[in-house]
């Protein structure tokens, strides 16, 4: 009977959910948004569509295990030690810096201190689901903000444990914290050491295993065991599942595997993760709303302002410009779904009571439908933020710091990012001696590199001044090589209206950016989806034997906008198995030529191969590099790498040749 009502259920959330989704993609309005909506309607206090919502609660629980372990594989553990400054340095002060000023307004208007600093932990920790999500749908999660948001994020999901042992203490009602804490400090690091094991030995192994058998049922049932037994261990020592279920994609990121264990998980992370959304409306109480409006919303309004206030504040500590501060802020305004847990603990030990409680859930949830609209509005708050006249030290504390050059730089090349790209550029633009300058935003970065000599200095390159101080009016080539499309687009702006004669070079990862960065005013997009489809099927017309020529003309017409040409390409070239049925009697062989051969300092003239052998020389490999299609004057040497066309028997011929054998024409 269960069953059939567990189906009834979700037959009626998903039908439900396909109307709401509908409207809001009618009118523009972010899906999770759609899915909180859907979760009032049929939850409890709405329609009571949902007769067991347990069982909905249950399945919120593995969606938001899964959209975990999915970002955890796409992410890696070298990306993750990248941030560990973010995540000590960032994610304790914005939750000390919430905490505290959460506690003391409370405390103002006549709370006890226990129950002030209470409110302060559940007000502190945002929603890494919601934000996770939202960052990954918009391809965020590489920008600056991303990382900053990330590092925060799972600094709350850690320090939720202390809070948890300590709301009995703040209940009075605690006389073992230490040995808690102890303990839990204790399956911690036995936990760590379990994931570096598996990272590194169990689980390589036990997914070669499976792989071998090629069984995609055996291979996907693995995946699933590993993320919940993980995310499983982390619970069961107070930690979240959502950490664990990260921490176990991590540990398959690694592998080689991560790719096909994503591609398998990801269906399911979308459908389970839509539970998670509903689950978190069907809490919200419409009576409780209703009858408390005003107060409701002067309170989640003055949470949304307070958290991405200090968030943001905590990113200029670290020595973030504003930009980045204000794209943070806004992402962390939240309140999240371990505050929900958090306030049901405290609830229970009489440390809230029932209107306090219903408050906190009422604003959490409101908090959290208004994030996809935070965050698409940050891009516009940073962007006219970073037009005030507001000198960047000001704000961050750190001076631009210009590069030592007594004389401006004119003619040369600005580097913004510094990066993989931004690193392998300025590399090569040292070594062929183009004067050029670098602007990042990481101040550590910065740092480093300008003790090893490089031309950087730290500042916000959508900021007027910031591109003045690196010479863009007397600048010929601009590279924006950075993971932020919203700093791309505003970079690319900014630099066209200071200097109209640059040419600006601009990487991004989406086609669907180019448009907009072409109406911006950059001279060549460089999409990283579409740079490796070119390098794809260039490999694939080589392997056909076209022309290098032409495959360079094909690559040419495509990045100048002729994308019809790909499918309506009729110069189909001969496939190599038709060249093998023409060519079958000949093959390409290499030779090295010994020391007591007579080839030896002879020309390629001198030796007449072709008329001897019947044998064609295509190239010489020589000292590491390679004379292609040499000319008779080339004189060979000892040890030389001989690659020649020719049949069988006479390249045979020319091996003992090679080899040193002198009656070799007569063999």
């Amino acid at each position: 009977m269960e069953t059939g009502v567990l189906i009834g259920d979700v037959l009626i959330i998903f039908a439900l959910s396909i109307f709401v989704l509908l409207v809001f993609h009618r009118l523009h309005l972010p899906p999770i948004v759609g899915f909180l909506l859907t979760g009032v309607i049929a939850g409890p206090h709405g329609l009571s569509l949902i007769e067991i919502v347990r069982n909905v609660e249950v399945m919120a629980e593995i969606g938001v295990v899964l959209l975990l372990f999915t970002i955890g594989i796409e992410f890696s553990v070298k990306k993750l030690s990248r941030i560990r400054r973010l995540f000590l340095i960032g994610g304790s002060l914005q939750v000390l810096l919430t905490v505290g000023y959460v506690a003391l307004v409370a405390e103002i208007f006549g709370l006890s201190i226990a129950k002030s600093i209470f409110i302060g932990f559940v007000i502190s920790l945002s929603s890494t689901a919601i934000v996770m999500k939202l960052l990954q749908d918009r391809g965020e999660i590489d920008s600056p903000h991303g990382q900053t948001s990330l590092g925060i994020l799972l600094f709350q999901d850690f320090i939720i444990v202390p809070m948890m042992l300590l709301t009995p203490v703040l209940a009075g009602s605690s006389g073992t914290i230490a040995q808690s804490l102890f303990l839990v400090i204790l399956e911690g690091i036995g936990i760590i050491v379990l994931i570096v094991v598996s990272a590194k030995w169990i689980v390589p192994f036990l997914l070669y295993q499976v792989a071998k058998t090629r069984s995609k049922e055996l291979f996907i049932l693995s995946v699933v065991v590993i993320c919940l037994a993980i995310a499983y261990l982390t619970s069961s020592v107070g930690l979240s599942l959502a950490l664990g279920a990260f921490l176990a994609g991590l540990i398959i990121s690694e592998s080689e595997y991560s790719y096909e264990a994503l591609e398998r998980i990801d269906p399911f992370k979308d459908l389970f993760a839509s539970f998670f959304f509903i689950s978190i409306g069907m809490l919200l109480d419409l009576g409780f709303l209703m009858s408390h409006l005003l107060f409701v919303l002067a309170i989640t309004i003055s949470i949304l302002a307070v958290k991405s206030m200090l968030a943001g504040f905590s990113a200029v500590i670290m020595g973030f410009p504003m930009r980045i501060a204000i794209l943070t802020g806004f992402a962390l305004g939240q309140i999240g779904e371990f505050s929900f847990i958090l306030a049901h603990t405290g609830f229970s030990y009489d440390l809230i009571d029932q209107t306090e409680y219903q408050m906190l859930l009422a604003a959490s949830i409101i908090t959290m439908a208004s994030t996809p609209f935070m965050m698409k509005v940050a891009p516009g708050a940073a962007a006219f933020a970073s037009r005030l006249p507001i000198p960047e030290r000001l704000i961050s504390g750190r001076q631009f710091s210009r590069i030592d050059k007594k004389e401006p730089m004119r003619d040369h090349l600005v580097i913004i990012g510094f990066g993989t790209n931004g690193r392998y550029l300025a590399r090569v633009a040292s070594d062929v001696k183009i004067p050029y300058v670098i602007v990042e935003t990481n101040p550590v970065t910065v740092r480093l590199e300008r003790e090893k000599g490089e031309p950087i200095f730290y500042g916000d390159a959508t900021r007027v001044n910031v591109l003045k101080e690196a010479w863009i009016e007397q600048a010929r080539i601009i590279v924006i090589a950075i993971s932020d499309p919203i700093a791309a687009n505003r970079i690319t702006e900014v630099a066209r209206k200071l200097n109209p004669n640059l040419h600006i070079i601009v990487r991004t990862r989406y086609l669907q950016e180019m448009e907009r960065l072409s109406e911006l005013g950059a001279d060549e997009i460089i999409p990283e989806e579409f740079e490796a489809s070119m390098e794809i099927f260039a490999r694939v017309l080589h392997k056909y034997l076209v022309p290098r020529n032409e495959i360079e003309k094909y690559i040419a017409e495509v990045r100048q906008g002729n994308y019809e040409m790909l499918r309506s390409l009729n110069k189909k070239p001969l496939p190599l198995s038709d060249l093998e049925l023409h060519l079958s009697d000949l093959e390409i062989d290499t030779f090295r030529i010994k020391e007591t051969s007579s080839a030896v300092g002879k020309t390629l003239s001198e030796l007449e191969l072709r008329r001897r052998f019947g044998t064609t020389v295509l190239a010489i490999i020589r000292d590491g590099g390679t004379l292609p299609n040499p000319d008779g004057g080339v004189t060979f040497n000892r040890g030389d790498i001989v690659l020649a066309l020719g049949r069988p028997d006479e390249l045979f011929k020319l091996s003992n040749f090679f080899g040193g054998i002198e009656d070799s024409e007569n063999l």
